[in-house]
């Protein structure tokens, strides 16, 4: 070193790409398997934390549940069962994607799987578990597809809850869906309408980019005709998936493609923080989409670029602004795992709320029981928010529920009023 320095500058960082090159464009890959990657704290401000529910004064609805019930209501009456996309749900609530990365591809994934099936929740499989572990037929892979669902299956109570099953470019050439549909082990979720596919378009950790793991090369070269693989990190290499080519016209013909080969499952679609996400789940619904998800910048991951993480697409709150009034069921993801912010989302236009990274922490913390515990902490936050408000079911909270700060430019000074 010549001793130069650049105070104000991340200099560590750039020296750290000068020494090991594009392997510093994502995290340290020792934490690869043990650690779930989202925004860097103090680098994404994020609105919908700051917004804060407002209970008014007079509150007619109290009211009603008040001459309903022949007494003064409480947050215990606050019934949380929804239906999410197409699914009885006993709460507001789904199990986030999770898919091929390590993280999700050990024993937390078969016990997310078994808790989200026993609190009645719908849950989804991610993408590319087919061709990275396997679909699980013959009974040997524990991490495969089928045994997800088994887990799911064998908790489930009757007639709550449902399994989505995601497809990627490369689960769609390893033909997925028609696996499951096709497959004995499915066909008690189908037959009692508590299955659906899920068309994944993107997501908000890596917007504009497929899915992404990092394997051991031995691995890698079993995949490498179906994945793009780039030794970035000495014996171990990234394994990327195609993130797809979208138009309005594929995405409405993709849609159409669903229903028409799987009549019998559900159909949803996952969508990224974009620019023009507004025009896209209105084309999603209008083809006839059962579910549409937006995933938020804040959405967490398995494996994604550090850039990514921290500088690409759009806060959740701002997708719900440009979507607007929802046509359809609309479903959304991003840092949930308290009342607050679910309960906000939901009164922006949102039917449901996903849990990623915190059902994961929640399983891994306690194999057993820990998503339970966490899910029945989120339905009395819930019961308490909205009751607070006045209001008795997820589904009649509104906007007007929601204050957030004005910006400066909606700040007008006494003078500026009268000018204008």
């Amino acid at each position: 070193m010549s001793g130069l320095t650049a105070q104000g500058f991340p200099e560590d960082a750039v020296r750290a790409r000068a020494r090991d090159g594009a392997a510093c464009a994502f995290p340290p890959v020792a934490q690869y398997g043990r650690e779930l990657f989202g925004a860097t704290p103090g680098v994404v401000v994020d609105e919908l934390d700051a917004m804060r529910l407002v209970p008014p004064v007079f509150m007619p609805r109290r009211l009603e549940k008040l001459i309903d019930l022949a007494r003064e209501p409480l947050y215990g009456d606050v019934d949380l069962t929804t239906v999410v996309g197409g699914f009885r749900s006993t709460m507001p609530v789904y199990l986030s994607a999770f898919g091929s990365t390590q993280v999700a591809s050990t024993d937390l994934g078969r016990a997310a799987s078994r808790q989200a099936g026993a609190l009645g929740i719908p849950m989804v499989i991610g993408e590319n578990i087919v061709p990275v572990n396997g679909f699980g037929r013959l009974g040997s892979a524990d991490k495969s597809l089928l045994e997800r669902i088994r887990a799911y299956a064998d908790t489930a109570p009757d007639g709550w809850g449902g399994v989505v099953v995601q497809q990627s470019t490369e689960d769609a050439d390893a033909e997925v869906w028609n696996l499951v549909y096709s497959d004995l082990s499915a066909q008690p979720l189908l037959d009692s309408g508590r299955l659906a596919f899920e068309l994944k378009v993107g997501q908000g950790a890596k917007p504009g980019l497929g899915g992404m793991t990092v394997l051991d090369a031995d691995k890698a070269a079993r995949i490498a005709d179906a994945f793009a693989i780039d030794p970035l990190f000495g014996d171990r290499v990234l394994r990327s998936s195609s993130p797809g080519t979208f138009t309005e016209e594929i995405l409405h013909q993709q849609i159409r493609f669903m229903r028409n080969n799987f009549p019998r499952a559900k159909v949803w679609v996952k969508l990224p923080p974009a620019r023009d996400v507004g025009a896209a789940v209105r084309v999603a619904w209008r083809a006839g989409a059962d579910a549409v998800t937006v995933d938020g910048a804040e959405g967490g991951t398995g494996w994604a670029p550090s850039g990514f993480l921290d500088h690409v697409g759009l806060p959740l709150v701002e997708c719900l602004r440009r979507i607007g009034e929802p046509e359809g069921c609309l479903l959304v993801t991003g840092r949930m795992w308290e009342g607050g912010r679910a309960a906000k989302s939901i009164a922006l236009g949102a039917r449901a709320v996903g849990l990623g990274r915190a059902a994961l922490i929640a399983v891994d913390e306690d194999p057993e029981v820990g998503l339970v515990r966490l899910a029945e902490c989120l339905a009395l936050e819930l019961r308490l928010l909205i009751s607070s408000v006045g209001k008795y079911a997820p589904w009649a909270l509104g906007a007007e529920d929601v204050w957030s700060r004005p910006s400066p430019e909606q700040i007008l000074l006494p003078e500026q009023e009268v000018r204008s």
